[in-house]
């Protein structure tokens, strides 16, 4: 049930019921959890920006993608490899996942994060400017999910993209969907990710869920 105001955004959360459900739920215990440990504190051990989703945001990437069955998947924005893992966590041994990042110095410490979660044989990383990598991609196509979690002001080019090389029923997974608060802004990364919401409820069923920054979740018509 909801009731008016967390209808119009209340939250019902704190640090310690999140802490607890985190733990709970989403912990990092188990064969892949020192990959987990050491991609989630990232900020503190290399100075990365400590924008990795959270971590029952990256469980329930998880069980999306186990949900759908994926085993082939794109992601846009690796950093050190949380969010890969956890992509990489749903797919079976034979699945793949494609991970596309800009910086050689974050690819390089998710390659080892990978490593250390035992994943690192079904992720690829590819460094460079997304769009430069997409047509090589392409002739893995179609895929089974694609997640966007990279530079917000093309957001709307990666999701084209994504309604073009996604199978039926594939899906459609695009963090900070509400743009930091600044989504209804007019301005140009805004425009982008709204753009990428209206052309989303085209191509795909769609709902955002509320997450602490939204979270698109679109199944390709």
């Amino acid at each position: 049930m909801a009731d008016l105001d967390s209808r119009q955004g209340h939250r019902y959360d704190s640090p310690e019921i999140l802490a607890y459900l985190n733990d709970l739920h989403a912990s990092h215990d188990g064969p892949q959890g020192a990959g987990l440990a050491t991609a989630f504190a990232a900020h503190g051990l290399h100075g990365f920006p400590a924008i990795q989703v959270g971590m029952s945001e990256g469980k329930l990437l998880t069980l999306l993608l186990r949900l759908a069955g994926a085993k082939k998947v794109v992601e846009f924005g690796t950093l050190a490899g949380y969010s890969a893992i956890r992509l990489a966590q749903a797919l079976p041994s034979d699945g793949r996942l494609w991970t596309l990042e800009l910086e050689e110095k974050h690819a390089e410490v998710a390659r080892k994060n990978l490593l250390a979660a035992g994943l690192s044989d079904r992720v690829e990383v590819l460094v460079g400017p997304a769009l430069e990598a997409l047509p090589a991609l392409e002739s893995e196509a179609p895929f089974d999910a694609v997640f966007l979690d990279a530079d917000k002001g093309r957001y709307d080019l990666y999701a084209r993209w994504a309604a073009l090389n996604l199978r039926q029923g594939g899906l459609l997974l695009v963090d900070n969907a509400y743009f930091f608060g600044e989504l209804l802004d007019q301005v140009p990364d805004a425009l982008a990710v709204r753009r990428c919401h209206e052309e989303a409820a085209q191509a795909f069923d769609t709902v955002c869920i509320p997450t602490p920054d939204g979270l698109l979740l679109g199944i390709k018509k």
